[in-house]
């Protein structure tokens, strides 16, 4: 076993045989796309229906940010629906032909707030505010629909400015023009 030096870790060797380049493991969305299959078979082979399997959160998204960067990228999503960037704290959704970035919490009392995939919209788990997926406030004890990032197309990316967050209420221009066509 003849030890290298690992392309993501410089300064420690690793075996040339549990060396990962050129395997699929390689690949991070190959890796991610196998183990959220695994973990909805796991769920679906314990009881839960292909439908709850489907909306459980088994999906991360992870935007690409450099170093004390405001901006983070994403791929255009190909079709309706959301993910959530917990390391951004960002929201990424796609409704009706364009794309959206939301602040993670909840205007109301900046709690978590989750995708219901079944019933299409968003909801705060604290107090049952709802939300479309575009962001505007339905019902609930929030007085104001969710915060939206300023956001940019670039190529098939989406580019989120997470310094520039707008509130509906005190933001108004900027909130309804932040978002962008998911078309190419």
């Amino acid at each position: 076993m003849t030890p290298r030096t690992g392309p993501s870790n410089p300064d420690h060797s690793i075996p040339a045989d549990q060396d990962c380049t050129g395997c699929a493991l390689a690949d991070r969305r190959t890796f991610l796309t196998q183990a959220a299959a695994l973990i909805a078979g796991a769920l679906m082979s314990v009881g839960m229906t292909a439908e709850r399997a489907a909306a459980m959160p088994i999906g991360i998204l992870v935007g690409t940010r450099a170093p004390d960067d405001k901006e983070v990228t994403y791929p255009i999503p190909a079709s309706d629906g959301a993910t959530i960037d917990k390391d951004n704290d960002v929201i990424l959704a796609r409704y009706q032909g364009k794309v959206y970035a939301f602040g993670l919490a909840c205007p109301h009392q900046n709690t978590a707030l989750r995708w219901l995939a079944p019933e299409g919209r968003f909801q705060c788990p604290k107090h049952k505010s709802k939300y479309t997926p575009d962001g505007i406030f339905l019902s609930g004890r929030a007085t104001r629909s969710m915060d939206r990032y300023a956001v940019r197309k670039n190529a098939n990316a989406i580019v989120a400015n997470i310094d520039a967050l707008y509130r509906q209420d005190k933001d108004a221009a900027q909130w309804q023009s932040a978002f962008v066509d998911a078309g190419q």
